[in-house]
């Protein structure tokens, strides 16, 4: 499974839906969204945009790197988009494999080719304004709610 959601991820699903009886391992990276401070500042929300037809395409993409490099059974990979509030998932990915050594290995390399290739966007939402991380746009520090 590989898809751009815009509601709640259900880990537990893509977890479940992971196990088999010839893998021993199932590993899962989940990225949430954290409450960060700076100063007097601090992150209330992240926004995530996706360019979807080349973001679907991408994370298959991902996925059938993982299965031509290591010996894995099972790949998802779930990204939100739209508003995720701290301690909600923002990206989850589930790889069953017969041992755990690729199992760990193709989660770690999901999330950095994400980060690489797939085109999603992530706005920061201070206190004191945004930022869109990567770009450095945005008015953070400009704006006081104060």
């Amino acid at each position: 499974m590989f898809a751009i959601v815009e509601e709640p991820i259900d880990v537990g699903a893509l977890v479940s839906g992971a196990y088999r009886p010839d893998c021993g391992a199932v590993a899962t990276f989940v990225g949430t969204t954290r409450v960060d401070e700076s100063g007097e500042a601090r992150v209330e929300h992240l926004e995530y945009e996706a360019y979807r037809p080349m973001a679907d395409k991408k994370l298959a993409e991902i996925g059938a790197g993982i299965r031509n490099r290591w010996d894995v059974r099972y790949v998802a990979i779930v990204h939100r988009v739209g508003r995720v509030d701290p301690g909600e998932p923002s990206v989850a990915i589930v790889v069953a494999a017969p041992r755990r050594g690729p199992a760990f290995e193709a989660s770690r390399h999901a999330i950095e080719r994400i980060k690489e290739i797939v085109p999603i966007w992530k706005r920061e939402v201070w206190s004191d304004g945004y930022i869109w991380v990567g770009s450095q746009v945005g008015t953070r520090g400009a704006i006081r709610t104060t």
